[in-house]
C-alpha cells in the first residue's frame, strides 16, 4: 500500500496516490504484459511476482517516476496467518521462524520507507507481536487486524501485553457500530492509533469515510482508486474536506 504524507490536504494526497497507482499499472503492463494489471478484490494489481521484495522495487519505481519521492511512504498488510504452518512461516520455499520473520521485516524497514505493518505474524503468535512491538513501536505503526478482529477484549489483551500500537477497525467484523466505537475508544485512550478499514467484499456504502473523520483517525484503508465500491469512500472524503474547509481547521489528515 502507499501512504501519501507530503501534504495536509486529503485532495492533494488522493491526487498523489492516484497518479502513482496508474504509473505503477503502466510499469507492470510494460514489464509483464496486460494480464499483470488484473485487479484483486480491493482494486490492487495482481501481477505474477514470486519474490516478496519485488513489489517494493516496483512501487518505488512508480513513485520516483511520478516525482513523489519523499512524499509517499509504504505500508503492508502481511496477513501472516495465511502462510503460517505448524513448523513456521512459509516463504519462498523456506520455513522461517518468528525471529527470522522479524529479521526479514527489519531488512525491509532499513531498505524502504515503510511506516506501517499490519498482521506481521499469525494471530496465534502473540509472542512475535510483543517482541516486534518492543523493538519497533517507536519507529513504525504495527497494526493488529486478525490479532484483534476489532474486539475490545482482544485489544485490551494487546494493551496489557504490549502487542501492536495500532488497531484496524472494521465495523461489521465486530458486529455493530456500538462495539466498534467501544473498540476505538479503548485503543485511543491507551495511545493506540486507529486505521478505519473496508472489507474485501465491499459495497458502495461510504459510511466508513464519515467514521474515519468522526474518530479523527487520520487514516483510512479502503482500496485502490479503481472501482466504485472503493472510490465511493474517497469521493465522500473529498466532500467532507470541502465542507470542513469552509468552517475552519478540521480534525483529520491523509
Amino acid at each position: 500500500m502507499i501512504a501519501p504524507v507530503g501534504t495536509d490536504s486529503f485532495k492533494e494526497g488522493l491526487k498523489i496516490g492516484t497518479e502513482t497507482y496508474h504509473a505503477l499499472g503502466k510499469i507492470l503492463e510494460e514489464r509483464y504484459g496486460p494480464a499483470a494489471t488484473n485487479l484483486g478484490d480491493e482494486g490492487g494489481y495482481a501481477p505474477p511476482l514470486e519474490d516478496p521484495i519485488e513489489p517494493f522495487e516496483l512501487m518505488m519505481e512508480a513513485i520516483e517516476e511520478c516525482g513523489y519521492t519523499g512524499e509517499i511512504k509504504l505500508a503492508i498488510d502481511t496477513a501472516a496467518t495465511e502462510f503460517r504452518t505448524p513448523k513456521g512461516y512459509e516463504s519462498r520455499g523456506e520455513i522461517l521462524s518468528t525471529e527470522e520473520m522479524i529479521e526479514f521485516y527489519e531488512e525491509i524497514i532499513e531498505d524502504y520507507p515503510l511506516i506501517s505493518i499490519e498482521d506481521p505474524f499469525s494471530e496465534e503468535d502473540w509472542d512475535g507481536f510483543i517482541d516486534f512491538t518492543e523493538r519497533w513501536a517507536d519507529e513504525i505503526q504495527i497494526i493488529g487486524d486478525d490479532l484483534f478482529v476489532s474486539n475490545p477484549e482482544l485489544i485490551k489483551k494487546g494493551i496489557e501485553e504490549g502487542a501492536c500500537n495500532s488497531v484496524l477497525l472494521k465495523v461489521n467484523q465486530i458486529g455493530c457500530l456500538t462495539e466498534a466505537m467501544n473498540a476505538a475508544s479503548l485503543a485511543l485512550e491507551n495511545g493506540y492509533s486507529i486505521m478505519v478499514s473496508h472489507r474485501s467484499g465491499e459495497t458502495s456504502d461510504d459510511f466508513i469515510a464519515d467514521l474515519a473523520v468522526a474518530l479523527s483517525s487520520g487514516q483510512i484503508k479502503t482500496g485502490a482508486p479503481s472501482r466504485g465500491e472503493r472510490t465511493a469512500k474517497y469521493n465522500r472524503l473529498l466532500r467532507i474536506e470541502e465542507k470542513l474547509e469552509g468552517i475552519g481547521e478540521y480534525g483529520f489528515q491523509y
